[in-house]
């Protein structure tokens, strides 16, 4: 390490307002920080490991309100912080308070770690008039400090898999949590980005079969001041402190190159990296929260502020405050965020967290409003893969089937239809049908493919997938807010037994609703995610709410088990069905009809008698019982080259019912053959020689027939 932090930086030349942040040419580090508002700008320099502030440099360039200079005696891995001048005056949204050591908001590496005290706050706690005073507290011994970065690393031939829409598996998991607990890899580096990019990891996933993971937050974040107090963590990451950096805890080797090595492992086995991104609020929290960075660079350039207070924030996330993508400089960081992950990280994609407060403009949700207009026409993100949480907690935030061309959505109408089915709900088979044929009335009426629904049963937030047929309240105590916290609409059942039981007939149960959600899933049109560890039947003990446990609650339970290895195959069994058929993965919806067939249909309903769905079967709210049989003739668009692909017939058979169902097969030449039944233990296939197939209850079937002209 350069020993520059040991003397004098006498040499500020002018420097650029481009690009933000702290950027190491070869010869010298530019530094660049917005703040429209601020009145004076001061560079602090730390020591290596960000412990003593060496020197202040005051920024004398401001260029459309950047403010810049160039240190051409910086090198790669200088500590340093933001102190901004201005205006306190909470009452008209400024904040500024130079006493408080600010992280540079395009920081893409930091040192140290936060630690709480009174200091962090702008304003003194415990002071009658609350936000409206002033501390003087140096907050800076407290405080991470930004670094600079040397982005030199050698990606070799490394290329983004792009892995086509309709063809993808994502598996959302947790760095720290997926490997915590994992035999696989060596005590020292579980928990991290090396962990996840080790071979016998990457190995698991491919046996498995995913095609993407979808990471949960790796953007540095913080640790919640009341979780601290009593212990606990932040375990789930949504509580952002810095959008370039990656968060240091899950590092082994403290350095940003790891997380690029574990993108390269990732992608030369063929697998994608989808980053869960939190752009709708930060860790600065509500007009009471500490002084960290952008609230203190600009507070009322960088948040949404109430019209009428503002001293106050409005929060459509309930999480204290509200970015504003109104703004030109916040949109700009968001944008800028977002590229480097792209470019820099090479990373293919994102998942949005409480998407619709990235859409809201003078308070209302606009769906192709200045954000999404950004997004469609710049060259970079236009072509990665953008995934909407489609809510918020706003009136309005509500946009299910309402983004715009290119975004794919959390599709949580499927979750909820899936699990009222499985569960014996009265009328759910309607709602059933349309979302196991992609869900054409939320996405078709906008030109959308099936590809636009992501379908989940289960989540990091609720219920694991065997929580949920294992419990039917959930069991929050642990969390320390005495069972509050975390729906209480999780449409479980516990199939006879709240909880772990040895009830040979309850656990036999479970494990076939286990069976039959996650045929569900990977069986219906759409693009399927599947929660890590639920192809294992890892449980949180009934907890719907892990984000504060960063333990073996919340972490996989690699523990072997005959259960969990029959999972893990049949879950690998039923992706590899979905890859070898055309069928479960069209990148067009059923129209009804084929093609080439005038009187037949690409996609037709069955009562277990036999006869179409009619109006009156599709009302009846005792129906539990239904079969899907699909064409596989006239596969529109599904190559490569957009030719048309025939495949098999495919019978799909659910019953929900407690008893069991002597289902009518539809005729064909050939005979019907048994490719998975969740009720029976085989792995290959069996004839169905007769007429009806004896459906057990609360199962699933797949069946196939090959055509004449196929063989």
């Amino acid at each position: 390490m350069t020993r520059h932090a040991s003397v004098l930086l006498d040499a500020v030349w002018p420097g650029r307002s481009y690009p933000l942040g702290a950027t190491w040419d070869g010869q010298g580090v530019n530094f660049a920080v917005f703040s429209r508002h601020a009145e004076k700008v001061e560079l602090c320099v730390f020591d290596d490991k960000g412990r003593h502030e060496r020197q202040r440099i005051e920024l004398r360039e401001r260029t459309d309100d950047v403010w810049h200079c160039y240190l051409p005696q910086a090198r790669p891995g200088m500590a340093y912080g933001w102190r901004v001048h201005g205006r306190y005056k909470p009452e008209e949204g400024h904040r500024f308070n130079p006493n408080k050591l600010l992280l540079d908001p395009y920081a893409k590496d930091m040192v140290g770690e936060l630690r709480w005290s009174d200091a962090l706050y702008g304003y003194t706690l415990g002071s009658k008039r609350l936000d409206l005073s002033f501390d003087r507290r140096d907050s800076a011994a407290f405080m991470p400090k930004s670094r600079v970065l040397e982005p030199a690393f050698t990606w070799d031939d490394d290329r983004r898999p792009h892995i086509a829409w309709q063809d993808m598996v994502i598996y959302e998991l947790h760095v720290r949590g997926f490997t915590m607990q994992c035999p696989l890899v060596p005590e020292a580096l579980r928990g991290t980005y090396a962990a996840l990019g080790s071979l016998p990891v990457i190995d698991y996933l491919q046996r498995l079969g995913v095609t993407t993971v979808e990471l949960l937050p790796v953007h540095a974040f913080l640790n919640d001041r009341h979780l601290a107090e009593q212990g606990m963590q932040n375990y789930w990451g949504y509580n952002t402190l810095g959008y370039f950096a990656p968060e240091t805890r899950y590092s082994a080797s403290g350095k940003v190159k790891e997380f690029k090595t574990m993108v390269k492992s990732l992608h030369s086995a063929g697998i994608e990296v989808i980053l869960d991104v939190v752009f709708n609020h930060t860790c600065e929290g509500n007009h009471l929260g500490p002084t960290l960075s952008m609230r203190g660079v600009d507070n009322a350039s960088y948040y949404i502020l109430n019209a009428a207070e503002r001293r106050y924030y409005d929060d459509f996330t309930g999480c204290g405050n509200t970015i504003n993508l109104e703004a030109p400089r916040a949109l700009q960081l968001v944008m800028d965020s977002l590229r480097y992950w792209a470019l820099e990280m090479h990373v293919d994609g994102f998942r949005f967290d409480l998407a619709s407060a990235l859409a809201r403009e003078a308070g209302k949700v606009e769906n192709l409003g200045t954000f999404f207009a950004a997004i469609r026409q710049d060259p970079v993100l236009s072509g990665v893969k953008l995934i909407a949480e489609p809510w918020d907690l706003g009136h309005g935030g509500y946009q299910v089937g309402n983004f715009p061309a290119g975004w794919a959505e959390w599709n949580d109408r499927y979750r909820d239809s899936v699990r009222s089915w499985w569960k014996g709900d009265a009328g759910a088979v309607g709602e059933l049908a349309k979302r196991l044929a992609g869900s054409q009335d939320i996405y078709g009426w906008s030109g959308k493919r099936p590809h636009a629904s992501i379908n989940f049963v289960t989540a990091h937030d609720g219920f694991t997938l065997a929580d949920l047929v294992s419990y039917n309240d959930k069991h929050n105590e642990a969390n320390g807010e005495d069972n509050r916290d975390g729906s209480s609409n999780n449409l479980s059942w516990n199939c006879g037994v709240e909880g772990p039981t040895s009830d040979v007939q309850v656990l036999a149960l479970r494990e076939r609703q286990q069976r039959n959600l996650l045929a569900t899933l990977l069986l219906s049109q759409g693009v399927p995610m599947l929660l890590a560890g639920d192809e294992r039947g890892n449980s949180q003990g009934g907890n719907n709410n892990v984000y504060c446990q960063d333990n073996a609650t919340s972490w996989i339970d690699w523990s072997p088990s005959e259960h969990a290895q029959a999972l893990h195959d049949f879950v690998a069994r039923l992706i590899a069905l979905r890859r070898q058929h055309p069928s479960f993965r069209r990148r067009s919806f059923f129209r009804g009809k084929l093609a080439d067939e005038i009187d037949s249909k690409d996609v037709v309903w069955l009562r277990p008698d036999g006869p179409e769905m009619a109006q009156p079967d599709w009302d009846d709210e005792h129906v539990r019982c239904l079969g899907m049989l699909f064409s596989g003739t006239g596969l529109i668009d599904v190559g490569q080259r957009g030719q048309t692909e025939r495949d098999d017939d495919f019978l799909l058979l659910l019953n929900a019912h407690h008893e069991l169902v002597p289902f009518v097969l539809p005729a064909r030449n050939a005979a019907w053959r048994v490719l998975i039944d969740t009720a029976l233990d085989f792995g290959g296939e069996a004839t169905v020689g007769e007429e009806r197939y004896a459906l057990q209850g609360r199962s699933l079937a797949l069946l196939h027939n090959t055509r004449e002209d196929l063989a």
